[in-house]
């Protein structure tokens, strides 16, 4: 017998005779972009892009780009998740109202544009989709015509059942007192009995909306009448970070104080001036909007089709040891993820560490990492880490109570690290 038939004979026979039996479930992860989808914003009431947290009942709306500028169709799915991001039990009329795999029919083609491109454009709720029916975790996936996934995006709806009073401290632990923030946090449920609410209760902790580094570990300390209390410190720490870096070319073919030049070839290509390290030097402010971007052209009417997309050259000086690792450029222009278009070369000739990328023109943060072998990041390697940086963090509160089916995200806080104390 062939080890595929073995494996479906165990399957038929677990069936069978152990009809309760359950099998572990992953954590589903976002799909990495196609190399032809670009620009992907994803908003909800919130000023940038990046992870929409939405009140039930409240709008979405997904615009993306296609390079190829065919007019291919796609496609939308939405699907209900647990707390861990594991499938939930609901079945589709029990969180959405009305249908998804539905093709997305509002897009327009990119003009006067040396870059050709398809900008396509899907709102939530439509005469299709109505809404959403339950509050929770969501993932929405856009495939093509063979049904394949091009990329998917994560978001959270939450209701607002409770209130959540976040705010920042400086480290207790003198090691990290100047590099480290911590996270407290209260859950005030003045409405709703919170039952068992160590086993029942969950947190989400997110550090300038990247989903990819959240604290999902914490249960509360203690409780005070209808209050739940978060006052760690080492366990709900993030790394400070530094300022994100940012560069503008809102105006295309005109240098700034980030671009140092300028060159037409197919498309025009802009040359940023070249980065220094700063985790060895002073903390010092810089306003930036946390790693997220926002799309403009100085010179056009709709920027959604009339801007047009650069080869955006980085360089980098840095000669202390990788460890192995990689750099790369980081930031919520493709969702803070690592891969190929992100890697930064070294370049023997010169001595420094380079990568071109191509970006839709507007104003975009970001900053340097190092990504160690085994594939975990180090924020700081670079940039540095500083307790005064200016960091926005959000929790979000999921409750399952006793027989439930689902975790219910049942409220939303937001603290700013700019108030930070001892």
């Amino acid at each position: 017998m062939s080890k595929n038939i073995q494996q479906i004979a165990f399957f038929i026979l677990a069936g069978i005779f152990f009809p309760f039996i359950s099998f572990a479930q992953s954590s589903i992860t976002e799909i990495t972009t196609a190399n032809h989808i670009r620009t992907i914003l994803f908003i909800g009431n919130q000023e940038f892009a990046g992870l929409p947290i939405i009140e039930l009942g409240e709008p979405l709306q997904l615009t993306f780009d296609d390079i190829n500028g065919d007019e291919a169709d796609y496609y939308y799915r939405i699907s209900h998740y647990n707390f861990d991001w594991t499938p939930s039990v609901l079945y589709k009329n029990e969180f959405l109202d009305g249908f998804d795999e539905i093709r997305i029919v509002n897009y327009e083609n990119s003009f006067n544009t040396l870059q050709m491109y398809s900008h396509y454009t899907l709102s939530i709720p439509n005469e299709d989709t109505r809404g959403i029916k339950v509050s929770g975790n969501y993932l929405l996936e856009i495939y093509d015509d063979d049904d394949e996934v091009v990329f998917s995006r994560k978001f959270i709806v939450y209701e607002p059942i409770t209130r959540v009073k976040v705010y920042t401290k400086r480290s207790r632990d003198l090691q990290f007192i100047n590099t480290k923030q911590s996270v407290q946090f209260e859950i005030n449920s003045p409405n709703e009995i919170l039952r068992d609410p160590k086993r029942t209760v969950k947190t989400a902790v997110i550090q300038n909306n990247n989903l990819k580094q959240a604290i999902t570990n914490l249960v509360p300390q203690f409780t005070i009448a209808d209050k739940l209390v978060y006052k760690y410190d080492q366990e709900s720490s993030f790394w400070g970070g530094n300022e994100y870096l940012a560069f503008d070319n809102k105006e295309v073919r005109a240098s700034t104080a980030n671009i140092a030049s300028i060159d037409l070839k197919d498309i025009y290509h802009n040359y940023l001036y070249r980065d220094l390290v700063r985790a060895n030097r002073a903390y010092t402010y810089n306003p930036d909007i946390n790693g997220n971007f926002v799309v403009r052209n100085l010179n056009a009417d709709n920027s959604n089709v009339e801007a047009d997309y650069v080869q955006m050259h980085f360089s980098l000086e840095c000669y202390a040891p990788l460890q192995g690792g990689e750099l790369h450029i980081y930031g919520n222009f493709n969702n803070f993820e690592i891969d190929d278009t992100t890697r930064l070369e070294y370049d023997q000739e010169t001595g420094f560490y380079n990568t071109t990328r191509l970006f839709k023109q507007g104003f975009y943060n970001y900053k340097y990492v190092l990504v160690l072998p085994d594939g975990s990041i180090d924020p700081g390697f670079i940039s540095g880490n500083f307790d005064e940086t200016e960091n926005e963090y959000t929790v979000i509160p999921y409750y399952r109570a006793p027989g439930a089916r689902y975790d219910r995200a049942i409220g939303k806080g937001t603290g700013n690290s700019v108030n930070i104390t001892n």
